[in-house]
């Protein structure tokens, strides 16, 4: 993109990025209120292709939600159940490690599992669970549970510190953590959205924590509800400071509000608009995360594909089921083959490449 095509606002921006500095809050601000989407494009990709060049990635991967039964209500969430519910469910070992096996016959590489707070399960189901997943292939990467069960399995199961806690889950088979939980960050948001969930801070240290035991996670952000775009800033600015003292998030997921069958049903969802807007201010901000993933779970694959061309480099994965999302009225695809990932990829014009948990490449296409 020619600078003089810019508008005078986004000029100081455009500077920064091609020189490789680091974009501050007031711009990151400037470019959510920026009209002109095909110039937030350009800046992205700039960022996009300075670290990850043309490769646009994917994961097979086998998503199992164990439990929907929570102590907690959020009002975004329409995906928990109090036992006794008629949508409620909790699946039991066997039948998540059956579920495992077939999916391993399949060739995944990563189990993403994460559930409720479940006020009956025991510390020794947990790692039971953990141990009999990694027994089927030492190799399997297991992606699981977001902060708040990670606290809830600290105060109230294992009862022992979140470090503790980790260190156990760790031993028994945990590889990573999920992103989940972390909404918006702003104290006023988390209290009309998910009143009685972990602080932002909470949320932050027990991700602090991991890194600091050399684990790995993703990072989250649930937008499009009751936040503002200054509130959408701070969020990335927390998640930003983390990165620059831990340096342990792989990267970074962004997904909208699904709100038809919450409590928020009159929220109207964020449009593709604002949904490519926030992938393309992400990628520039989050300087120190490498990778920006379009959710095609929550957005479509059609409007992912097109993210291609806002600064993400990452379509997820093959999932292959999906709960949270379609039990709030999502009505995307619960899967998708690698065929279909890697075809969206190459009509982007991206070079399709399989990676592993960390986004490491695994396999080029052919």
């Amino acid at each position: 993109m020619k600078r003089s095509l810019l508008s005078e606002s986004l000029l100081p921006i455009y500077d920064k990025v091609t020189a490789g500095e680091r974009i501050g809050e007031a711009d990151a601000l400037a470019l959510f209120q920026t009209r002109d989407l095909h110039a937030l494009a350009a800046l992205a990709n700039i960022v996009r292709e300075r670290k990850n060049g043309n490769r646009a990635t994917y994961i097979l991967n086998r998503y199992i939600n164990y439990s929907n039964i929570c102590l907690l209500s959020c009002q975004f969430c329409a995906y928990r159940a109090s036992r006794g519910d008629a949508h409620a469910f909790e699946l039991g070992i066997e039948e998540i490690v059956a579920t495992v096996q077939e999916a391993l016959g399949r060739g995944i590489t990563e189990i993403h599992m994460v559930g409720g707070l479940h006020p009956g399960l025991k510390a020794e189901w947990y790692l039971e669970l953990l141990r009999a997943m990694k027994a089927l292939d030492p190799a399997l990467h297991l992606k699981c549970f977001s902060a708040i069960e990670i606290l809830h399995l600290a105060e109230r199961v294992f009862k022992k510190p979140v470090g503790e806690t980790l260190a156990t889950l760790r031993e028994a088979g945990l590889d990573s953590l999920t992103g989940g939980g972390a909404e918006i960050f702003d104290a006023g948001v988390r209290d009309r959205l998910c009143r009685g969930k972990e602080s932002a801070e909470e949320w932050l240290d027990v991700h602090r924590t991991w890194h600091k035991m050399g684990g790995r996670s993703t990072s989250t952000m649930l937008f499009g509800h009751v936040e503002t775009l200054e509130q959408r800033v701070d969020h990335l600015r927390r998640l930003r400071t983390l990165q620059d003292d831990t340096g342990g998030f792989t990267g970074f997921v962004p997904f909208a509000f699904a709100p038809e069958k919450t409590k928020l049903p009159h929220i109207r969802p964020a449009g593709g608009r604002d949904q490519l807007r926030t992938l393309a201010v992400a990628r520039v901000y989050l300087d120190n995360i490498d990778h920006i993933t379009a959710y095609w779970i929550s957005m479509g694959l059609p409007l992912a594909q097109v993210a291609l061309a806002f600064g993400v480099d990452d379509l997820h994965g093959t999932i292959q089921e999906e709960k949270v999302f379609h039990m709030a009225g999502a009505q995307t695809p619960q899967k998708q083959t690698v065929d279909t990932l890697e075809r969206a990829i190459r009509e982007a014009g991206r070079e399709p490449v399989q990676r592993d948990s960390y986004y490491e490449p695994v396999r080029h296409a052919n």
